[in-house]
């Protein structure tokens, strides 16, 4: 069975940091590129970062450049999302997910999901 489980989220004031952790197991973690997702109330789900299943490339949303780092290790099958500079505006469930290798998929076609973290940043 593919399990991907968040955690690490909760309520940060602005300004603050928070490390969502993302434990995976049921696929073979190195072969699938790992990403994140989020999604506010009533808008709808937005790419926030994406990791290459070597690791050697990533990808940021715009909003989310420069203060967010995602990171993977392959021998716990566990990827990271170190979010810094939180703002009221990064307030949302963000979910886990992987696809192909080369992140193809992100971030709406994933083969897989997590059950999702909530994150509230308040101002």
């Amino acid at each position: 069975e593919v399990q991907l489980v968040e955690s690490g989220g909760g309520l940060v004031q602005a300004g603050g940091s928070l490390r969502l952790s993302c434990a995976t197991s049921g696929f073979t973690f190195g072969d699938f590129a790992i990403g994140w997702i989020r999604q506010a109330p009533g808008k709808e789900r937005e790419g926030v970062s994406c990791l290459s299943s070597s690791g050697d490339s990533s990808y940021y949303g715009d909003s989310v450049k420069g203060r967010f780092t995602i990171s993977r290790d392959n021998a716990k099958k566990m990827v990271y999302l170190q979010m810094n500079s939180l703002k009221p505006e990064d307030s949302a469930v963000y979910y886990c997910a992987a696809g192909d290798p080369f992140c193809a998929w992100y971030p709406h076609m994933a083969g897989y999901w997590g059950q999702g973290a909530q994150v509230t940043v308040s101002s």
